[in-house]
């Protein structure tokens, strides 16, 4: 084939993302914006697009793929937020429709795979260097396979190092983040420190710190997950568990790609998280 001919092919890949909302009201994560926008920039190059919805259940999603490929719409997926007994992969088997799974096991077929339990151990890593001892984490849905993943990290990462903690789970939007921070707080020994599954629900937190009279982070020190354009511009700018969520989405259009072109199925490893020290980490206020 030749130079002109593989521009012309690549031209007219359109790649599926039908996505969940991160809350009721439908706002979809800042990490996916960071995402798309690292795909989008991959693609572009490529000569390929993005068709993307927002629905609200698996069984939507599962039913746009099912669409896509009867109507000829799309030439791969993207498949985020596994669950257990995840329909979506053998949906898109059945349609003949290659799906390329963010967070999958590698090994089970197109895959770029990120590590959440080291993520997490970093977040406590740090909290814990800090001299914090007692650690809360409000959690993203228990159904996702990754918020087990951290979940089983916190717990171990805290085990290590002689300190304590306790979960408490929310949806990823800003008021589950308020819920969760006041839930923890009014605990008996409510911790020093609060590590968030996503940026909008560590906002909530700080607006629940705010309106209990804390100081952030003199008295309570807030650690969110990925690093969002609300994060660094927050009041005080809060500290964060960063991945290069633009690098991420370029390496997933790249997969992508080969999936469609009919390379054979693939596990691409993601680059690891550290956390950026911002102004909502400090140490524990004297006991």
């Amino acid at each position: 084939m030749s130079a002109v001919d593989e521009d012309r092919e690549a031209a007219a890949v359109r790649v599926g993302v039908a996505l969940l909302p991160a809350d009721e009201a439908g706002a979809l994560e800042p990490f996916y914006a960071d995402l798309l926008a690292g795909m989008e920039e991959r693609l572009d190059g490529a000569g390929a697009s993005v068709v993307l919805v927002v629905v609200p259940e698996v069984a939507d999603q599962v039913r746009a793929y099912r669409r896509w490929a009867a109507d000829g719409l799309v030439d791969a997926v993207l498949v985020s937020d596994l669950v257990d007994a995840d329909p979506r992969g053998a949906a898109c088997a059945e349609a003949g429709l290659p799906a390329v799974v963010l967070g999958g096991e590698p090994g089970s077929g197109w895959v770029v795979d990120y590590d959440n339990a080291g993520a997490m151990r970093t977040a406590v890593g740090f909290l814990v260097g800090l001299g914090h001892r007692r650690l809360g984490r409000v959690s993203g849905p228990q159904r996702l396979r990754h918020t087990r993943a951290r979940g089983e990290a916190f717990r171990s990462a805290l085990d290590e190092a002689g300190a304590e903690g306790t979960c408490v789970e929310g949806d990823y939007g800003t008021g589950s983040g308020r819920a969760g921070t006041a839930a923890l707080l009014d605990a008996a020994a409510p911790p020093t420190a609060i590590v968030y599954d996503n940026d909008l629900m560590a906002l909530g937190g700080l607006e629940e710190a705010a309106r209990r009279g804390l100081r952030v982070p003199e008295d309570l020190s807030l650690l969110a997950w990925d690093d969002s354009a609300p994060s660094r511009t927050a009041h005080p700018p809060l500290s964060v568990v960063s991945r290069d969520v633009h690098e991420l989405g370029a390496l997933t259009a790249e997969v992508l790609l080969g999936a469609v072109a009919g390379e054979p199925p693939q596990a691409r490893r993601a680059p690891g998280a550290r956390v950026v020290a911002r102004g909502s980490t400090a140490p524990p206020p004297p006991a």
